[in-house]
């Protein structure tokens, strides 16, 4: 049986508490001057999956051979696996789904394959993973004789009105299963729905004479990615492949580099720029990581390299947008490696990144297992939230309030990207009667420390001996109880993987 109570709550930040790196258990409770009872926790260095963050799986299915997503292998990889190629293995909350719609460049999307992209988001539900869905007409690279050699036009991609009309077919899809979306990537133009090599919404390659995108390419881009913001609900995010198609989108087709990034003030609202992210598919591939910090010009500007600026941007705005991608290139090496010769995990963090291909390039991404930084990143990537202490501060004598204080630490990369409840459960230990107690806070503000106080008013029905819990479960109530889709706290000793609580190691009695 489980009630939910409410709680009033004070949040604080940037509060400095000791932690016992002494034993791999909680210290039983010290009773302090004021009267409260205070635990310390140690901190874990273990690798362990958590929901929306780390290493995904990569897969694939075409309109013309569609096959469904396989529920064991998604399972098996929630587990600690490793992916072809990879001298590393990973735990794999996440799977990358390339919808390929190479069937439908001339039609509409047919109802059979609507119902088989529903199924398989049913089937990343039962195992407990969230897909990133992106759509294109073409993986394929044309090798010929053009300026480009390994990949020739035509491309194989779709105009303007087809994409929009195919966005307007998969949203409703998309929108039915919010719950397991981590969030969606533009994709629909050009091959591997990048946006370069394309058809219809101009080729800014070697492979055409324009060498840029005019006003009218920038314009049908963001007719595309406005379609999309407004097909999905605005809980999701859109992730762009490069950082100006953002700026130009909110800015103009005029906007300059130096467009101002996203700020706290906007921050994980319903409003556009809140909801454009970034996917860097070519990380660390060179200094510019293949294109992706290049201004691709206007009708009346030519194109440049401008490395300092939209790196800058991109940091900026990623600390409140998600980021993720994947490593394409081992040629500009030793910069992608692990300090002291290569800055890639420096820059993971300063970009704020929440999730990697598991599966390439990993070339790149075995450097990070022989230069030693490989583990780090496993448990960074994304959120990390530490547990330092937590206080109880009651006289169960003259009041039923218990005042609770939690001193966390997120060491992660990134906040996490997406809103959840933060709740204190007490459970009683004699019936298992659970009281669910809200702490009203966002944790996609959850940045570096976090300091949280609430005050609980038990009922007075509740007799008897609680143990305490905190739990961070899914917003959905359709995943809520899930355990898999519920945060771990990086503790030793805490996690219960049945219920998908962390246990704070206190027993509050009422007798």
């Amino acid at each position: 049986m489980k009630y939910f109570l409410l709680t009033s709550t004070i949040i604080l930040v940037s509060i400095s508490v000791a932690c016992d790196s002494e034993s791999d258990e909680p210290d039983e409770p010290a009773i302090v001057d004021n009267g409260s009872k205070v635990i310390t926790y140690t901190e874990s260095l273990e690798d362990f999956a958590n929901p929306e963050r780390g290493f995904y799986r990569y897969s694939e299915t075409r309109a013309s051979n569609y096959n469904n997503l396989n529920i064991n292998s998604l399972i098996n990889n929630r587990g600690l696996t490793s992916s072809s190629g990879a001298d590393y293995q990973t735990y794999n909350t996440l799977v990358f789904r390339y919808f390929i719609l190479d069937d439908f460049v001339d039609s509409q999307i047919s109802d059979e394959f609507l119902a088989s992209m529903q199924e398989d988001f049913d089937i990343a539900r039962e195992a407990g993973v969230k897909m990133i869905p992106r759509f294109t007409y073409t993986v394929t690279s044309n090798v010929g004789d053009c300026p480009a050699g390994f990949i020739c036009p035509p491309y194989g991609d779709a105009p303007k009105e087809r994409v929009l009309e195919h966005i307007q077919q998969v949203g409703p899809v998309l929108t039915d299963n919010v719950d397991v979306i981590l969030c969606v990537q533009m994709g629909f133009i050009g091959t591997w729905g990048e946006n370069y090599y394309t058809d219809y919404f101009g080729d800014a390659s070697p492979n055409a004479d324009q060498g840029r995108l005019l006003d009218e390419n920038w314009e049908d881009r963001i007719e595309v990615l406005g379609a999309l913001l407004d097909a999905i609900p605005t809980e999701l995010m859109v992730q762009v492949r490069y950082p100006q198609m953002k700026q130009r989108y909110m800015f103009g087709v005029d906007a300059p580099v130096t467009s101002p990034a996203l700020t706290l003030s906007g921050a994980f609202t319903e409003m556009d720029a809140s909801r454009i992210g970034f996917h860097n598919d070519c990380l660390f591939a060179s200094a510019a990581d293949f294109g992706t910090y290049v201004n691709y010009g206007n009708s009346s500007s030519s194109p440049s390299t401008e490395i300092a600026t939209l790196k800058s941007y991109f940091s900026d705005d990623g600390q409140f947008v998600i980021i993720g991608g994947e490593t394409c290139n081992d040629g500009y090496s030793p910069q992608n490696d692990c300090a002291p010769s290569g800055m890639a995990e420096e820059d993971l963090r300063s970009l704020h990144y929440t999730y990697l291909n598991a599966d390439y390039n990993n070339e790149v991404n075995n450097d990070w297992v022989d230069g030693g930084c490989m583990e780090s990143i496993k448990q960074n990537m994304g959120y990390r939230i530490v547990l330092d202490s937590a206080s109880f501060d009651y006289d169960l004598t003259t009041s039923r309030s218990v005042e609770v204080s939690l001193y966390l630490r997120n060491v992660g990369y990134a906040s996490p990207v997406k809103d959840r409840p933060v709740n204190l459960v007490f459970v009683d230990e004699s019936s298992g009667t659970e009281l669910t107690f809200p702490i009203d806070v966002d944790v996609r503000f959850w940045f570096d420390d976090v300091s949280l106080s609430t005050t609980i008013d038990l009922p007075t029905e509740a007799d008897g001996a609680f143990k305490v819990y905190l739990h961070l479960p899914d917003a959905h109530e359709s995943i809520r109880d899930r355990s898999e889709y519920a945060i771990r706290l990086a503790n030793d000793g805490m996690w219960q993987e049945d219920t998908g609580y962390n246990d704070l190691k206190y027993t509050i009695s009422t007798n």
